[in-house]
């Protein structure tokens, strides 16, 4: 299992002339760490006018500025929205394709819809068609990256023959996902071959059908892209500590204040019944229960000391989840220096649990060559591959 973090830029009120810039450093900060810990990934939502909630409307923006700043962590679109009222999607295609440039091809593309009228309104766009719109962008998406001569004449974006530049690094695409909330989304995701980019902050038996669901579809599937990407992506609250109490005081403080600012937003399905959103479907991915004053920690949710954090990811991985993001701070809830040694004790402790038997295979296959070759050496016979001449 890999593990990265992830992000909606949070900026709870009262606000200030810094409110935001302070957000942003110290999730720059947060993430530098990261990939020097070795976590593989981080993620970041696009969202729009979500007062406190998000205030992540230029997600490119972000990531490339941490690209600069750092190795080996990968960048996701957690995710792009596909809607050509809010994102052309030659406009989607280009910014990508530069993300993916600047970071020396360490782009993975998220794609999906918006789900709260608030957005959707503001840009005028119809709910019932959201569904057909994210499917036929992401296509035209892979075509702009994969092509040298595309044009569009679809339902919802017509484009006349364009070169779109700049092209990806990673060839012949960067790996495609979706944001599932659902069973049916995430059939959908492995009929496209799509990663499946679990968004609903869940329990590991929230997922455990979700996921069988995908590995069924994705066996068959007709890919979207030109590659297949099997691999299924979780999200959860995270926060670690030495002392499992005071760990789940305060990472449980910081779930509290996410559920508190999700509650006030206006999911679709609440306010416009659509065939695209389920009737209930709405924008708060956590509700907290009256009298709750710390949050509720779920299990499956790695906040706790490390043994606590190990044991609820290993939920996850026998569910046949194979990555893990994490929120770690809504809103700067937590002072950032504790949020920075969360990280570094989750990297210490928690994270060479779940690669421990990925090294013992790795050096397993590596002995068992270097055997073979051996054997070959004394044999007088070639090693693999040679001609003999």
């Amino acid at each position: 299992m890999k593990f990265g973090i992830f992000y909606e830029h949070s900026v709870l009120k009262p606000w200030d002339d810094r409110s935001e810039y302070r957000v942003l450093q110290q999730a720059v900060e947060q993430v530098v760490l990261a990939d020097q810990l070795g976590f593989d990934q981080v993620w970041e939502v696009e969202h729009h006018f979500l007062e406190e909630y998000s205030h992540s409307s230029a997600p490119e923006v972000f990531l490339s500025y941490c690209a600069a700043k750092t190795t080996n962590i990968r960048f996701g679109h957690g995710i792009a929205l596909m809607l050509p009222p809010i994102n052309h999607p030659a406009r989607v295609a280009e910014r990508a394709a530069t993300l993916d440039l600047l970071s020396g091809g360490r782009l993975e593309f998220g794609t999906g819809r918006s789900a709260t009228w608030t957005e959707l309104a503001a840009f005028g766009c119809e709910p019932d068609l959201t569904k057909e719109m994210w499917d036929e962008c992401t296509r035209a998406v892979v075509k702009m990256w994969t092509t040298d001569n595309f044009s569009w004449n679809g339902r919802h974006f017509r484009m006349p023959q364009r070169n779109v530049i700049p092209k990806p690094l990673q060839k012949p695409h960067p790996p495609l996902w979706v944001a599932v909330q659902s069973p049916e989304t995430a059939v959908q995701a492995g009929e496209r071959g799509m990663g499946m980019l679990g968004v609903t902050l869940g329990a590991p038996l929230d997922y455990q059908q979700m996921v069988r669901d995908y590995r069924r579809a994705i066996r068959t599937c007709e890919p979207i892209g030109e590659t297949v990407n099997e691999q299924v992506n979780g999200v959860a609250f995270m926060y670690c500590d030495e002392d499992d109490a005071r760990a789940k005081a305060i990472g449980g403080m910081a779930a509290l204040q996410f559920g508190v600012r999700a509650a006030h937003l206006v999911g679709v399905g609440g306010i416009y019944p659509s065939p695209a959103y389920h009737a209930h479907a709405s924008a708060a991915p956590l509700r907290n229960r009256p009298g709750d004053v710390v949050g509720p920690v779920r299990e499956g949710t790695p906040i706790g000391d490390p043994k606590a954090c190990i044991q609820a990811l290993k939920w996850w991985e026998e569910v046949g989840v194979d990555r893990m993001v994490f929120l770690i701070n809504t809103g700067e809830t937590i002072p950032q220096e504790q949020v920075l040694n969360s990280l570094r004790l989750f990297a210490r402790e928690v994270m060479p649990e779940f690669t421990r038997a990925e090294r013992a295979e790795a050096m397993k296959a590596a002995e068992a060559a270097a055997r073979e070759a051996a054997l070959r050496a004394a044999a007088g016979v070639p090693p693999t591959g040679g001609t003999g001449a």
